[in-house]
């Protein structure tokens, strides 16, 4: 009941959480530990005690309160642990209150936290007069009103982490760091505490993992059925086989580790796999759940089913080819009665018997078509005695059907009248008119068949001289590569289209030339930097370095380029001829001297097999650009090689070595089947 306390050089505490943890709270100290007692709080436990009586306790508050009413300071009665209070002891401490003049009472709960900010603020409006009168509110009735405040906080709590809280990866230690300066989590934490608010987190992430988890296996079931499409595709194999035998069987398949892997911990969800999307492979002890076991039986069902279909088209097929009832050109309307039962219909729709049929109607009508024709070449004479103008009367055309009318062959087209009679008249413009586009076996015809081989595999004389006097025009143009590292091609470019005329001319020994140049500097895999294009077709090259690093740049080109080339048809990149030249360079030469990059100049000429030219071979000093006569002597170089390469080219073909005039007379019946080559290549050989 003292109304001055003193405890020098002790440190105010906020809460319990802060005992054994000080270091990690901010540490403030009481000043001068001495304190002045401005109220007291009269708590009274009206919860059922073990071994204890509450009339006692009621009389040592009632002592206690003679005390403290003699400070004159005010007073507030608290009745504690009122969510576990006795009814009897409640009432008797309102009892006791009412028997005191203005004595106040304030019923709570610590645990539940309910009134406890009532009973401080109640005493703290009798010490201050100037605030307003506090309303004391009863147990149950704040209790009321906590738990929609605590159920509302909870929601917007819950809402609050379902918006932040994405991953089930995330750590309560991180998200609560995020989520602390949030009203929502303020509010909640406020009312139910850190270790709440936790608890529904974990919650929210654990829901968060099933659901990844479930979205996951799901993925994994519907691949399933393609893993068995994959691995086990044979009925033979698995028909009869339990589950459990099939897993035995998965793991000996050479595709297994393609589709399916082998977890050490199950189930799959405590794994680390479960959160690598990227891998799609199926946990295999998801063969083990009632899912992928039902989606098992449905792939043994639907591989029988299949070999059912394949068996009813079968039986159909074979149905077809064997009814008498089904002849060319006859609708399915009219077949359909002959050849279905009800089998075929329980195990295919009608469309796809309909396509089979059409296209066995197709073939047989063929065959029929082919059988006609051989019936019309067998009957000649029936053709001999008609106008020169091969239209052949109304009475003529009765007297053909008549004599061809008892033959099986004829009727075979007997629902087909019209293609029928449009055979017997092109076979009447073929008598008369024998030319391959009008026989009957075209494009089989053997006429179209020798006409191609010879065209596409010898050439006429004709032809061969066109080619020639292409290759000789083409001596009149010199495509030129220059290829230099750090602008040494563009600029050797420039100095020679400084001496053509304007339409890009050039004149060696007093005979005009077109000259194209194509500067390269760059990487000559690169499709712009290539050495040949559609519309560019390399004569020369002229490789001009004034550096270890630019002669460097020159043999890696020049390595990369005849790589490219290797194995195709226009391996001519291979033997196009080179001209190393050392150029002038500005500046100081970096200790590089003119000896030193001469004889490694030569040395990479000797390697590519190549021309190399120096400026003391030219007569000029370092320090300038090859002028105008050298440019002259290396296109005279290049234009030599040119036409070498095209007299090389000219001759190098054997089916060009003689000019061929050859007739072939053969007596073969149009349409039936000889390889072209054995017949006619020994005969052009001998040739």
């Amino acid at each position: 009941a003292a109304t001055k306390l003193a405890s020098a050089e002790k440190l105010m505490y906020f809460c319990t959480d802060q005992l054994g943890l000080e270091q990690d709270f901010e540490q403030k100290q009481m000043p001068d530990g001495k304190l002045l007692v401005d109220g007291f709080l009269l708590c009274i436990d009206v919860s059922r005690g073990m071994n204890r009586n509450f009339d006692d306790q009621l009389k040592f508050v009632s002592n206690l309160y003679n005390q403290l009413a003699k400070t004159k300071k005010p007073i507030v009665v608290v009745l504690t642990k009122c969510d576990e209070g006795v009814e009897r002891y409640i009432r008797d401490a309102h009892t006791f209150a009412l028997s005191k003049k203005n004595l106040q009472v304030v019923e709570t709960s610590a645990r539940s936290n309910v009134n406890i900010d009532l009973a401080f603020s109640t005493l703290v409006q009798l010490i201050d007069k100037s605030r307003g009168k506090t309303k004391i509110i009863p147990y149950f009735e704040a209790l009321k009103q906590q738990s929609q405040q605590i159920a509302a906080a909870k929601d917007k709590y819950e809402w609050l982490v379902s918006r932040i809280v994405k991953n089930h990866n995330e750590t309560w230690s991180n998200m609560s760091r995020k989520m602390q300066s949030s009203s929502e989590y303020q509010d909640y934490v406020y009312l139910e505490g850190t270790q709440k608010a936790k608890k529904l987190f974990l919650q929210h992430v654990h829901r968060l993992k099933q659901e990844h988890i479930e979205r996951r296996r799901k993925l994994y079931l519907a691949l399933l059925p393609q893993a068995f499409e994959a691995l086990i595709p044979d009925l033979d194999e698995i028909d009869h086989l339990s589950c459990v035998k099939v897993e035995k069987l998965l793991e000996t398949k050479a595709d297994f580790l393609k589709w399916f892997i082998v977890l050490e911990e199950t189930p799959g969800g405590a794994t680390s796999h479960i959160d690598n999307v990227e891998n799609e492979r199926i946990p295999f002890d998801l063969m083990e759940t009632q899912p992928a076991e039902q989606l098992y039986e449905a792939h043994l069902e639907k591989l029988r089913n299949e070999r059912k279909r394949a068996e009813m088209r079968r039986a159909f097929k074979e149905n077809l080819e064997t009814s008498p009832f089904i002849t060319p050109g006859k609708p399915w309307e009219e077949a359909r009665s002959f050849i279905m039962n009800e089998d075929f219909y329980m195990w295919l729709e009608e469309s796809v018997y309909m396509d089979i049929y059409s296209k066995h109607q197709k073939q047989i009508i063929e065959k029929a078509k082919e059988e006609f024709q051989e019936l019309l070449l067998e009957y000649s004479e029936l053709f001999y005695e008609l106008e020169l103008d091969a239209k052949p009367s109304k009475e003529k055309m009765g007297v053909i059907q008549d004599v061809l009318g008892e033959e099986q062959r004829f009727k075979a087209l007997q629902k087909l009248q019209a293609e029928r009679d449009a055979l017997i008249l092109k076979h009447i413009h073929f008598v008369y008119h024998p030319t391959k586009e009008t026989c009957p076996s075209c494009p089989g015809c053997v006429d179209s068949k020798i006409e191609h081989l010879i065209s596409s595999r010898f050439i006429r004389p004709s032809e061969r001289n066109q080619k020639n006097l292409l290759s000789d025009a083409n001596i009149d143009r010199i495509n030129l590569v220059i290829l230099g590292k750090d602008g040494l091609a563009r600029e050797l470019a420039n100095e020679i289209r400084a001496l053509c005329t304007n339409d890009d001319k050039y004149v060696i020994e007093g005979k005009m030339y077109e000259l194209s140049l194509r500067p390269i500097e760059g990487n000559v895999r690169l499709p712009v930097n290539s050495f040949q294009t559609p519309t560019f077709q390399p004569h020369g090259c002229l490789c001009l370095y004034n550096s270890k690093e630019s002669l460097s740049y020159v043999v890696e080109s020049i390595e990369k380029s005849r790589e490219s080339t290797i194995g195709r048809r226009d391996h001519h990149l291979v033997h196009l001829p080179l001209t190393l030249i050392l150029v002038n360079k500005r500046g100081d030469t970096s200790g590089e001297t003119l000896h030193s990059l001469i004889q490694q100049g030569q040395q990479i000429a000797s390697k590519l097999q190549c021309v190399f030219l120096d400026p003391a071979s030219a007569g000029i000093s370092y320090g300038r650009n090859i002028n105008e006569k050298q440019i002259s002597q290396v296109l005279k170089v290049l234009l030599d090689s040119k036409r070498n390469l095209n007299l090389v080219s000219s001759t190098s073909s054997i089916k060009d070595l003689a000019d061929i005039d050859l007739r072939i007379v053969m007596c073969l019946m149009c349409g039936d089947p000889f390889n072209a080559d054995d017949i006619l290549l020994p005969i052009l050989q001998s040739q």
